[in-house]
């Protein structure tokens, strides 16, 4: 199985760190070093990964279909106004049947295996789910304007990597 890993925003986060807490934990350096950790996991698993991080969504989305990939997984941390707000929610493109089952394998393994809330599996038109050509999902980690969902993500990057790459394996083997 061939899986694209896409570690969301720039690399060094220049020009876009994504979001950013209020400590100065940045999007893209998470993103980053989960996504490093999901691939290691899947290749030790057997897989044939591609990673790439890169502040253009074209680049990112014609590596995946250049590429072939079986799967596309893109990897944020989410934000919001209000500083409660925390969690974890994984989304597929609209009415992908095999999105679904890629966004609940992955979903079922991080709110099982990481104290996060369970915001669940949805739908959404994102530019890197509407224009890959394979099942594709975008998971939000957890809320990294939240303190203690900003602790998860700092201290538990290995932990949320695991879950990932479980997903994925659980999606292949149904597959």
């Amino acid at each position: 199985m061939r899986d694209f890993i896409n570690q969301g925003h720039a690399p060094n986060g220049d020009p876009d760190p994504g979001a950013v807490s209020p400590a100065g934990t940045r999007e893209s350096d998470i993103a980053f070093d989960v996504g490093l950790m999901v691939a290691e996991f899947l290749e030790t698993a057997g897989h044939e990964v591609i990673v790439s991080q890169s502040d253009s969504l074209e680049t990112i989305v014609s590596g995946a279909n250049f590429n072939q990939s079986d799967i596309f997984v893109s990897i944020h941390c989410n934000a919001a106004a209000n500083p409660d707000a925390r969690g974890t929610e994984t989304f597929h493109y609209y009415g992908s049947s095999a999105g679904r089952k890629l966004a609940t394998c992955i979903q079922k393994q991080i709110v099982s295996s990481l104290p996060v809330v369970d915001r669940g599996v949805k739908e959404a038109g994102f530019y890197v789910l509407k224009n890959t050509d394979m099942p594709s999902v975008l998971v939000e980690l957890a809320f990294i304007s939240n303190e203690d969902d900003e602790k998860l993500l700092i201290n538990n990057k290995r932990d949320f990597a695991a879950a990932i790459a479980r997903g994925v394996t659980d999606y292949a083997s149904t597959d």
